[in-house]
């Protein structure tokens, strides 16, 4: 299983983004893919503030219909997120991105469709560990 962050699934969207290419082809590698709710709300507000709502609107609508499997981010969740923060002061690591890093390990899913590098300074592990392994 996959999980996909906001910024593929942005650069799926959009055409003129630098990634769009790599997106595409991260995205329809057949792969079973897994997202947060917060990756989707993170991801409506982005395609909707830069391409427009009916953009956003069909993003939703793509993943209400299987596009990928959707997670809730459970209260247990926030609070490994909490706890990321605390244990990382020096990153700055978004609330949707240490979501995901509970959520991915709630799961036990290592891979992560991502652009940029916050997956790969996380450890697995409070003693400095195994990172996600990235797909791009």
């Amino acid at each position: 299983m996959l999980f996909v962050d906001t910024g593929v699934w942005y650069a799926a969207l959009d055409r003129g983004d630098v990634n769009h290419g790599r997106a595409v082809k991260v995205l329809g590698a057949g792969e079973r893919l897994v997202t947060t709710d917060y990756v989707l709300v993170e991801t409506w507000r982005l395609a909707a503030h830069r391409l427009g709502f009916d953009v956003a609107e069909r993003f939703w609508n793509s993943l209400r219909r299987g596009r990928a499997r959707l997670e809730a981010v459970l209260a247990v969740d926030r609070e490994a997120a909490w706890a990321v923060g605390r244990r990382y002061r020096d990153q700055r690591f978004s609330l949707v991105d240490r979501a995901s890093f509970a959520v991915m390990e709630r799961l036990g899913v290592r891979r992560v469709a991502a652009f940029d590098d916050d997956f790969a300074v996380y450890r697995l592990d409070s003693d400095g560990g195994e990172a996600f392994e990235l797909v791009r």
